[in-house]
């Protein structure tokens, strides 16, 4: 058995696209996969299966939502293994003990790039923001007290690349690295 962990894009989030947890957990279930957990709100949910069809994974994870909860939802699967292996590249940077530093992942939704994200987001201002790309994962650190003035705050919720972007927290990602 493989174990997967979907992020789902969208969901939960402003009082829009609402979705039970519990239910989701209940249709993850009913498609046969097993160990099924979710964490927090935002449909967040890891799963075991012996399927390897990523492809697939997605696409019955999607039709899914679509067909019991009337929602669009971009869904990214990825093994935790693989998680893990970017994790262990993580820069020295990202994850720190500074409470004035927010740190989040930032997960790319096949067929987009990073050279895609960056050439519509630009360059991080270097006085408020880090990031670096580790797998297709971009590590992204900002100061917590000037957020809006990083070049990446605003463009990665309202650009044309947000659709093909979710992002976790640090404290988000360790989470459920570990269910």
């Amino acid at each position: 058995m493989i174990r997967y962990i979907a992020l789902s894009r969208g969901i939960n989030v402003g009082g829009k696209n609402k979705i039970s947890m519990q239910k989701l957990k209940e249709c993850f279930e009913e498609l046969s996969f097993c160990e099924v957990k979710t964490y927090l709100n935002s449909g967040n949910v890891i799963f075991s299966t012996s399927k390897t069809n990523i492809p697939n994974i997605t696409s019955s994870i999607e039709s899914m939502i679509k067909k019991t909860f009337n929602l669009d939802i971009p869904v990214l699967i990825i093994s935790q293994e693989s998680l893990q292996n970017a994790l262990q590249k993580e820069p020295g940077w990202w994850n720190s003990e500074d409470k004035g530093i927010y740190d989040n992942l930032i997960f790319i939704i096949p067929p987009a790039t990073f050279k895609e994200v960056y050439d519509n987001l630009g360059k991080p201002d270097d006085k408020y923001e880090r990031i670096e790309n580790v797998e297709n994962f971009i590590f992204w650190s900002f100061d917590s007290k000037n957020y809006q003035k990083t070049n990446w705050w605003a463009k990665t919720a309202s650009s044309t690349i947000s659709t093909k972007l979710t992002i976790r927290t640090a404290n988000t990602v360790k989470k459920i690295m570990n269910l």
